[in-house]
């Protein structure tokens, strides 16, 4: 098959909201995982089919091959006058797109990776150029965030141009790092440690997973946590659900694959799910000038709940029916605040399609209109559209 042919084949092409037609072409290289690119020009951006890690040798090709093809076209090739990339500096398509920019001598764009989760989706739904800001929702495992810290549990003001925090996931610590994306029970301890772990041992002690914890080696991790060592603190709903669902025996040890113990956690769910599962507590709090969801009066419910002997899927479900209470409570808080209308949902945990649906009917009924990922991918397949987008708007000096 011709390079043409190749590159036809293997991407979706996308019809860009008024305004974007006298855009600049944009080159976007996508995120590390579910590797993905975007070319942007004259009112259409093409976006490659996700496809894995690029840490992996043969990732790597391949998403090197695909995207010489797709910059190779019928009619001459794809010049672009700015790649954009991710924020974070050691992601591979990033550096890739820097030695790209300095051999063609055209500008990058650094875009944060919630913000292009959102104006992906943004861009799908046609929402204008040069229209007023969504209030988008961002869950996914880890991104680099504007501040250069870990985020994963966002609520931002988004135009195309750019994006405000207003409101996070309590952020927790990933004790061990890079393993605890690996090692769900490295989160439950991380979560039950805000908790106060004293008062969690003495109080739940007989439940399997505080017994589970006190195996470990806790006085190694405590100080971890106590003194930040190998420990970053993350927004992350992603970790959030590896610790519920360590705190339920889901592949509690290892996961085998990305998003393993989160998907099993919502099947458990659906088992039980229904409009009478009632949620767990949760509270709102003002951080740092950021609306918060925590979580400390969930776990404290949950682990009763393990310690009265409460069957899984029920417990599952109360935790799904917690989330999608807490999520549109704050959205709705924050569209009232604001003044705004529309909320945009994307990012690989809104691939839960419990949470997905549950947050999109909450919303629906409050009177807001819902735009949510689907012919781009809410995961990080879909981080190249938005941040060809976002690097458009740029370029176009189109700032609120």
């Amino acid at each position: 098959m011709s390079a043409e042919r190749l590159a036809e084949a293997s991407m979706a092409s996308f019809q860009l909201p008024d305004g974007f037609s006298d855009s600049s072409a944009v080159l976007a290289m996508g995120g590390e995982l579910k590797s993905s690119f975007c070319m942007l020009a004259g009112g259409e951006a093409r976006l490659s089919q996700a496809g894995g890690d690029l840490e992996q040798a043969g990732v790597f090709r391949n998403y090197a091959d695909q995207l010489e093809a797709g910059t190779s076209e019928v009619d001459g090739d794809f010049s672009p006058d700015c790649i954009a990339i991710d924020m974070h500096p050691d992601y591979l398509s990033a550096q890739m797109g820097e030695r790209l920019a300095d051999r063609y001598e055209i500008p990058v764009v650094r875009v944060q990776h919630h913000h292009a989760h959102i104006a992906a989706t943004m861009a799908e739904h046609q929402h204008p150029l040069t229209a007023g800001p969504v209030l988008g929702i961002a869950l996914d495992g880890l991104g680099f965030g504007a501040d250069g810290s870990i985020w994963g549990g966002e609520f931002l003001l988004a135009n195309y141009a750019e994006s405000t925090r207003l409101g996070r996931f309590q952020p927790v610590a990933m004790p061990g790092g890079a393993q605890a994306v690996r090692e769900p029970w490295r989160n439950a301890l991380a979560h039950l440690y805000v908790c106060g772990w004293a008062d969690v041992a003495g109080r739940f002690g007989d439940t399997d997973i505080v017994r589970f914890l006190q195996t470990k080696q806790l006085p190694v991790l405590q100080t971890m946590l106590d003194k930040s060592l190998n420990s970053p603190l993350a927004s992350s709903a992603g970790r959030l659900f590896d610790a519920v669902a360590a705190c339920l025996d889901i592949h509690r040890e290892m996961l085998a694959h990305e998003a393993q113990a989160a998907i099993e956690l919502e099947r458990l769910a659906s088992l039980s799910l229904n409009l009478k599962t009632v949620a767990y507590p949760f509270t709102i709090q003002t951080d740092q000038g950021l609306e918060q969801l925590e979580w400390s009066a969930m776990w404290l419910a949950l682990l009763a709940d393990l310690a009265n002997g409460i069957n899984r899927e029920i417990i599952a479900a109360r935790f799904h029916r917690t989330l999608i209470m807490a999520i549109s409570e704050l959205a709705e808080s924050l569209c009232h605040t604001h003044g705004l209308n529309s909320v945009a949902i994307s990012g690989g945990v809104f691939q839960n399609k419990l949470l997905r649906d549950g947050v999109k009917e909450q919303l629906s009924d409050c009177g807001l209109q819902v735009l949510m990922a689907e012919k781009a991918p809410p995961h990080d397949g879909g981080l190249a559209l938005g941040q060809a987008v976002v690097a458009a708007a740029n370029m176009m000096g189109e700032r609120p």
